[in-house]
């Protein structure tokens, strides 16, 4: 079994040398083969002259013109000598009449020849000739009559084609050594090329780089991050599946500049930028990512970026219900603690002998505590809700702002998109309780759900100091906020969920002027299809259809 040639610098080199051969060796046959056929005619051109100058002897043309005679003698010695002097092969004089007046063979002198007398039109006619004396370069020429232009005969010439294979042969050692030298050269510019192109390649083999492209296209459609590569000019030379899903990027982005095929928002300034970007939160209409962006650099100069992309939708949406378990957990730890603080109480007032005053502080106790989970109870079903907003309502009480359940509102056990409504809800109470932060008492955060066939209204409202001037256009932007203070540190997200969130289910977000600030999410129900949005929507259609009705107020 032959050995297989693994290198890269032998392939190219053995690949060199076997064109640069095949193509030298073609050249030097077609050189020798058009080198002959130009001393084929150069050749002819000398029979050419020799006859000339032999039919243009007195001698010859008079013994042509006077017939035949005894002058046959002087034509042969004449004709010897011409043939010995330039080396042609025979020098063969006829008359009109066919007949051989000279010949290198003596007895044919006086006989006729078979063909016909060709220079008989006058003209000189030169070729090839197969006779008695082998092969021949051949010139036949008219013999004229005087100083007329009556032809009276032919003298025949030629010369050995050994003698044009002779020189042929003294000539080609010299280009043949040009050719070799020329090999040379090729054979060494070849492995220069070859050294070159393995430098390039990184020392890799040819089954090694294409070991490696079948490993990194497997990895990049294999993961679950979106992975970017954009060039200094900020085409994208690599992205895969997941890349293209979460930034929803069209068909044949790749050769294509990332500010064309991405729309404007601030997850494209953070991926066209010029600085490294660590996992920088975004939010778009379809959930939210984690970004990061890290430039490369080669021998000093710069090759572009590489981005990567994480899906934290998921991630979110559990933290979400994390916080809410949470929040419910220290409701409870809170409760349990401010009930042991009031058993204390009783068991004080009990052993002073106190009795009145304490069951007095007992039908106190019991009005206040109860309120507010039976109001939660009374118009919410849902647990998962009921321990979020009584995890807020112990936040809400730490923080000295009154948590107060609307009137209106009417909650099933299964609301819709339960998931999504904790979402919306957590992330609004939040937002009041900070607008808050700053705020003199009293504070309060009023929180309305309301659940219809058609859809699911959430309404929190503050009576903080509102929307800032000329934050109304922006508070939805991911990384928006208009909070101060170490609150800023967790500002720019709830707000932009919140949108998203609705946007995605196809419902609409507005913020009003109500004392404060209200934030009022509604949501479209599945029984009223035409309210949802298409699930084959675009992320900027479904954005569109978030709707910010501002009606008065600042904040």
């Amino acid at each position: 079994m032959r050995r297989r040639i693994r290198r890269l610098s032998s392939l190219i080199l053995l690949a060199q040398v076997a064109i640069l051969s095949a193509s030298l060796l073609i050249g030097f046959v077609l050189f020798a083969v058009t080198a002959r056929a130009n001393l084929t005619s150069d050749y002819q051109d000398r029979a050419a002259d020799i006859a000339q100058t032999f039919a243009e002897m007195p001698a010859v043309q008079r013994c042509l013109s006077s017939g035949p005679s005894s002058c046959d003698g002087d034509v042969q010695q004449l004709a010897t000598a011409t043939e010995q002097r330039t080396g042609a092969a025979y020098v063969v004089v006829i008359d009109m009449d066919r007949v051989r007046h000279s010949h290198p063979d003596p007895t044919l002198v006086g006989r006729k020849v078979s063909e016909d007398v060709v220079a008989r039109d006058g003209q000189v006619h030169r070729g090839t000739d197969v006779g008695a004396t082998g092969t021949t370069a051949n010139a036949r020429v008219p013999v004229f009559a005087g100083t007329s232009r009556t032809v009276i005969g032919e003298v025949s010439v030629g010369i050995r084609e050994s003698s044009v294979a002779a020189e042929l042969l003294g000539q080609l050692p010299i280009y043949a050594t040009w050719i070799v030298l020329a090999f040379a050269i090729g054979t060494a510019v070849s492995f220069g090329l070859a050294a070159v192109l393995k430098r390039r390649t990184f020392g890799l083999e040819l089954d090694e780089i294409a070991h490696l492209l079948q490993e990194r296209e497997a990895t990049l459609h294999g993961i679950r991050e979106g992975v970017i590569a954009i060039d200094p000019a900020g085409r994208i030379t690599v992205v895969n599946d997941e890349a293209q899903r979460l930034l929803r990027l069209p068909d044949g982005a790749r050769g294509r500049r990332l500010d064309d095929v991405l729309a404007a928002s601030p997850i494209r300034d953070a991926l066209t930028g010029t600085t490294e970007v660590k996992d920088a939160i975004a939010v778009t209409d379809s959930g939210v990512l984690v970004l990061n962006r890290m430039p490369v650099t080669l021998a000093g100069r710069p090759h572009g970026a590489v981005l990567t992309l994480q899906d934290r939708t998921e991630v979110t949406g559990l933290s979400q219900e994390l916080d809410g378990e949470r929040s419910f957990a220290e409701s409870i730890r809170a409760q349990q603690h401010e009930f042991s603080n009031r058993m204390h109480a009783v068991a004080g007032l009990l052993e002073l002998g106190r009795a009145p005053e304490a069951l007095q502080y007992l039908n106190e106790i019991r009005g206040t505590s109860a309120d507010l989970d039976r109001t939660l109870r009374t118009h919410i079903e849902a647990p998962m809700i009921v321990g979020l907003l009584l995890g807020k309502a112990a936040e809400a009480n730490e923080r000295g702002i009154d948590l107060v359940i609307a009137p209106e509102t009417d909650l099933g056990s299964a609301p819709d998109r339960l998931q999504a409504l904790v979402t919306i809800l957590g992330n609004l109470i939040d937002n009041a309780f900070d607008a808050l932060a700053d705020s003199p008492a009293p504070r309060r955060v009023t929180v309305a759900i309301v659940e219809t066939p058609q859809t699911l209204t959430v309404r929190v409202a503050d009576n903080g100091p509102g929307v800032p001037d000329g934050s109304i256009p922006r508070i939805f932007e991911s990384g928006y906020t208009t909070k101060r203070g170490s609150l800023a540190r967790h500002g720019g997200l709830g707000l932009s969920l919140v949108h998203t969130t609705a946007s995605r289910l196809g419902g609409t977000v507005s913020v009003a002027r109500d004392g404060g600030a209200a934030f009022t999410v509604v949501i479209p129900r599945p029984t009223a299809p035409s309210l949802c949005a298409e699930p084959w929507e675009t992320g900027a259609e479904r954005h569109g259809s978030a709707q910010i009705d501002v009606r008065g107020g600042e904040r």
